[in-house]
This record gives structure tokens, sequence and C-alpha cells, in this order.
């Protein structure tokens, strides 16, 4: 079997993590099980470009037991848990990721799961569909998922240049993914990573988040829930009206870098902070990225300007500026979350992966039909998953009545 790990010698801890993931993961293995039964992926080829960690692997095996032929590669540098990977080879499932690779190396992973020929391919921030449209062309998948709001933007944008040439199913955009992926998950796995590179306490510091969508949103009201005075950036006027009722200060970055004790970017967007906000900073200010790509925050404007650069913690830092000021970094300003922590808990993605598991099914089955553009998953399968969910959580869904329903459905009756 060919692939491309740090240490197969790591398999058993990895297993180990990706057992204990499994176990908070139960709409996937409702997925699995059915999956194992019915076998809709049989004889396809899945490449995956998503983060390695042990939430993904229970995917990777999920596909497996649906009868694909499952690879794996990183989404990220910096993301791949090694242990994992090593487990996944372990157990028969090509991987190519290791973490801290090179660039060279992280695109070259990319080309090593297209070399299979895959039917579908899975993205995590639209770096291997972009590959697949650009220096693969040669090769005819049947379609795409996308994970990450980041992706969904690119690929939306290739669909409205006319580049789009596969039908891709936007995951992310399932109320079952973005609104418990994105806001719960990003919102602990954020603080987490930044707390873990750092160690400092969270509470009475000023924490500027920069975007206030479904990651940003969650961000805030966790560091607001862990004593912090929140800070919100945002360009769209609704979203900024939405955190000041939800009881945030609102302004610029140019008014809220001088405030700063820790900075978050979450917005999908290049150079949220530049040269003229670093030159405000406080001394000590702590910078730190949870948006998929490394180029929210300048840093090479920032790095050209400093005089020294050390690390002075994992994953974390310093910068100094000619004016003796210094800037921290965390996790190289790639994903916090990630970088600098284990991802997401399995328990949301568990929501998240049974999505994209059931859109791969989703694109095989339809393959005759599907055009290329972006689809989202139909609502009946959303709903599937959030009610396993529920049930696994313990609550009780209410049913409607006849009356309720045939109410529901007409005009007539009014007050009476």
């Amino acid at each position: 079997m060919n692939y491309d790990i740090a240490n197969p010698e790591l398999a058993e801890a990895g297993a180990r993590r990706v057992e204990w993931a499994g176990r908070r993961m139960p709409v996937l293995q409702t997925v699995r099980e059915r999956f194992r039964e019915e076998r809709p992926l049989e004889g396809h080829v899945v490449a995956a470009c998503l983060h390695v960690t042990a939430e993904t692997a229970n995917l990777m095996l999920a596909l497996r037991d649906g009868g694909a032929e499952p690879l794996l590669c990183a989404s990220n540098p910096l993301s791949t848990q090694d242990d994992v990977a090593a487990a996944l080879v372990a157990d028969g499932i090509p991987v190519f990721a290791i973490r801290g690779e090179d660039s060279d190396t992280y695109y070259k992973h990319i080309h090593a799961v297209l070399d299979h020929a895959p039917a579908v391919t899975m993205d995590d921030g639209a770096d291997l569909a972009t590959v697949l449209h650009t220096e693969r062309r040669d090769l005819e998948v049947i379609g795409s998922t996308e994970e990450t709001t980041t992706g969904v933007i690119r690929l939306r944008a290739m669909a409205s240049d006319g580049t789009l040439r596969v039908p891709v199913v936007a995951v992310n955009d399932s109320a079952t993914k973005h609104l418990f992926d994105n806001h719960y998950g990003t919102g602990q796995s954020t603080l987490d990573g930044i707390i873990r590179a750092s160690n400092i306490l969270l509470a009475g510091q000023t924490m500027v988040v920069v975007g206030y969508g479904d990651c940003g949103r969650g961000v805030a009201r966790r560091a607001d829930g862990l004593g912090a005075h929140v800070v919100v950036v945002e360009v769209d006027p609704v979203r900024a009206l939405t955190a000041v009722m939800d009881g945030f200060r609102v302004m610029t970055a140019a008014d809220a870098a001088p405030l700063g004790d820790v900075f978050i970017t979450v917005t999908g967007n290049k150079h949220v902070l530049r040269p003229e906000h670093f030159a405000v900073m406080k001394d000590g200010a702590i910078l730190a990225n949870s948006g998929h790509f490394d180029i929210e925050i300048d840093l090479a404007s920032l790095y050209a300007e400093s005089v020294a650069r050390r690390a002075v913690r994992e994953n974390l830092d310093e910068v100094e500026l000619p004016d003796g000021r210094r800037l921290l970094i965390a996790a190289e300003g790639r994903l916090v979350n990630l970088g600098a922590a284990e991802g997401h808990p399995a328990d949301v993605m568990d929501m998240s992966f049974s999505n994209q598991a059931m859109a791969a099914e989703y694109l095989i089955e339809n393959r005759e039909t599907l055009e290329p553009k972006i689809y989202t998953l139909p609502e009946e399968i959303d709903e599937r998953v959030a009610a396993i969910k529920l049930a696994h959580m313990g609550g009780g869904l209410e049913q409607l009545t006849d009356d309720q329903k045939a109410y529901l459905a007409g005009w007539q009756e009014g007050t009476s």
C-alpha cells in the first residue's frame, strides 16, 4: 500500500484516539451500520483532503464500510495528528499527511490521492478541488463535497466565473453542520487552542473577534462566558448589529487594535489585521487565526518589519518590533484550534461527518442528473441527522397532531 506518514510505530496510540472519538459519534456510527448493510459506495474511490484527526479517521472507516476505497491527505500542514495517520495506515487506509509538512509536500500529497483516480473527492478549504480544476483536469470525477465556509466561498467563485466542472455538495451549508460545527465547535476549540498555546487566563482580557459569522459568534460567546471583555470587528451591518444586540462592543479594527489583549480572526478573508493595526497594538498582544487559511493576519508584513523572532512556547512565537514591543503569534497564524489543539470535539464532528458520508452517497446515487454547480444536502438528510443526535442526547421530539397538520396546511381558519 502506498502512503506517506511520519511514523508508522504510532499506530497503537492513534487507534486508541480513534476508538475514543468513535464513542462520541453516535450519528456516524448509525450511518456506518447502514452503510455496512447497503454498501452504497461499492467500488468507488473516495479521495479526501481533510484535517487528519481522530474524528476524520472515523469518517474514513465509515466510507470503507460503505464499500468505498478511501484515501486521505491533509487540508492544513499543522492539523495532522501523526498517530491517527499511522492508525489508519495500519488499518489499510492510505494516508498522505505529516504534521508540519512544507508547502511542496502538502501539494505532493494532494496529487498523491488524485493519482488514484477518485470517483468522489472531499475537501476542507477547496485546495483539492482547485488542483483538480487546474493541474489535474485529466481526471473525471462524479462530484465533490466541501466542509468549510472558506472552501464554499472559493467554489462559488468558481461556479460564478464558469470554471466549476463538477457538482459540489456544500456540506458546510447543512444546518447540522454550520450551526453546530461552526458555532459550538469553533467557539470552544479556538479558545482551547489559544489556552494551550499561551496558558493565559481569559477572564479580564480584552478579546477582539474579527468576523461575526457563525464561527465568530461562537468564539465571542464562549470568550464572554469565560469572563473576557469582547470587542467585535465586522464589515456586515446586520452581523455587526447582531453583535451589539448580543451585548458586545463593535468597532473598526483601527479602533480595536490598541485595546486588544488577544485578537482572533475568523473572516475567510485576507489581511484583516495589517501593519497599521500592528503599529498600535499593546506589547504582549496575542494574534490567533481560526479562519481556514493563514492569510487573515498579514504575517509577511509583520515579519518584514520585525527585528527578532523566537519561539517562547510550543505553538507560540514572539515577534519583536523596532520600538521594543512584542507581538505573539499562535500556531504560525494557521488554524489555532487544530495547530495548537485537537480541533472540534467529536460530539460536533459527528454531525458534520455524517453529512459528509451521506453527501458521497448522494453524489453517487444522483450522478446522472447532477450538474456542475453547488448543491446543499436535501433537508430530510439534515433533519435525520439532527433527530438521531437528539435521541442519543436523551431529547424527545414532539409530534404534530393531525389537527395541527391540517391547520398549518390551510388558510381559512383564523380567530374564533
